[in-house]
């Protein structure tokens, strides 16, 4: 979908020099190449890459354009920003807003003709210092009012710009977890504050972010959640809550955070139909599939088929779900995925630290390009356009 810049989001980066000094020039002319992600996407689906603006974009020459910075223009419809509107640094002390790296990546974004999915809301992780300091003795209220505050700046300042929100990020343990499958409502500041009635404080998020901007397509996100199992049907029973209640949900969004240690779930584009069977959107937010490496560090030549593999099936699932959005992998290259600083695996990417492309990418291409330009036939009753 395309939107208008809204005067309030512009008036709020007309304030920001840090942004305009980075990347609010002319975008560059590039000749991409003749084929690309973004060329062969299906006109109603987004294909996106997660990207650090503070790291990867903030302060570079868009005259000048780094090779990243040109395969992320020409290969990627969407962006995600990976952290740049996370907590700890859009909002790093209580009355201190830093929103340099996220206007770096709205800049990019615009100067190129891409959209923006928000990344994130209400997390359990990665919040700052103060939050979980103080959340030891917030009342309900006192967690409310500084969540709604955070909520109405972040979402009101890019109003209008950016399509989708991953509103309420893993809001559900695994089944593995102590406990079960529950809200995690203990590892939440704000819900663990207001525990008599979290699922209230979530909805109210929603309506908060719906209020502040109308257009966004507003997500449930969380890991684990491809296939049907336990953790997606407590995401469907909530998904049902919430929508009972009039709570503005508009999505459900599954991470797809791979591994090869682990088998896949073919039940994928059964669980994305139920949840399009609500009247929700789907898609795919965070792909990668990591493996365990050898001493050498290199994969197998059975490992990267089977990675090929599961990106496509990942793919194939949405392409096959009228109600799929967008297509976002967790960044495009090896040399800035998360995967090794949090697991013993690599290799989860796309394309090589080199930017070279892997056969993932081939088949992703290959999938895209075979893809109706339009519309998946199917369209779930009840479907909102």
């Amino acid at each position: 979908m395309s939107h208008s810049p809204s005067t309030r989001r512009a008036a709020a980066v007309a304030a920001s020099a840090v942004a305009a000094l980075a990347l609010s020039g002319t975008a560059v002319q590039a000749t991409p190449p003749d084929t690309t992600l973004r060329a062969e996407a299906p006109r109603d689906l987004q294909i996106g890459s997660a990207v650090w603006g503070q790291r990867d974009l903030l302060g570079h020459d868009p005259q000048d354009p780094t090779a990243f910075q040109q395969i992320l223009a020409a290969e990627f419809g969407s962006l995600t920003p990976e952290n740049d509107m996370k907590w700890a640094e859009i909002h790093p002390e209580p009355d201190v807003y830093d929103f340099a790296g996220a206007d770096a990546l709205m800049a990019f974004a615009q100067a190129h003709g891409q959209e923006v999915r928000g990344h994130t809301l209400l997390w359990h992780s990665q919040n700052p210092g103060w939050v979980t300091e103080a959340a030891a003795t917030w009342t309900c209220d006192e967690a409310r009012d500084v969540l709604e505050d955070h909520v109405r700046t972040v979402v009101g300042r890019y109003a209008g710009d950016i399509y989708e929100w991953d509103v309420a990020n893993e809001l559900v343990q695994d089944e593995w977890d102590a406990g079960g499958v529950r809200l995690r409502t203990e590892a939440n500041p704000f819900l663990a504050a207001c525990s008599d009635d979290p699922v209230a404080l979530i909805g109210d998020v929603f309506r908060w972010t719906h209020e502040e901007d109308p257009e966004s397509v507003l997500f449930l996100n969380d890991y684990n959640a491809e296939g049907v199992n336990a953790k997606t049907d407590a995401y469907y029973a909530l998904a049902q809550e919430l929508l009972a209640d009039g709570v503005p949900l508009h999505g459900f969004g599954a991470q797809g955070h791979l591994s090869l240690q682990y088998g896949f779930d073919e039940s994928i584009q059964e669980n994305f139909e139920r949840f399009a069977d609500l009247g929700l959107k789907v898609a795919v937010t965070e792909a990668d599939v990591r493996m365990p490496l050898g001493e050498d560090g290199e994969p197998t030549a059975e490992q990267i088929a089977l990675q090929a593999e599961r990106y496509d099936k990942m793919l194939q699932a949405c392409l096959e779900v009228a109600a799929c959005t967008s297509f976002t992998v967790w960044g495009f290259d090896d040399g800035r995925s998360w995967v090794p600083d949090v697991f013993p695996e690599g290799y989860a990417t796309i394309m090589t630290e080199a930017y070279e492309k892997k056969p993932a990418y081939d088949v992703l291409l290959e999938s895209l390009t075979a893809a109706t330009p339009g519309r998946s036939p199917r369209t779930p009753p009840g479907l909102n356009e």
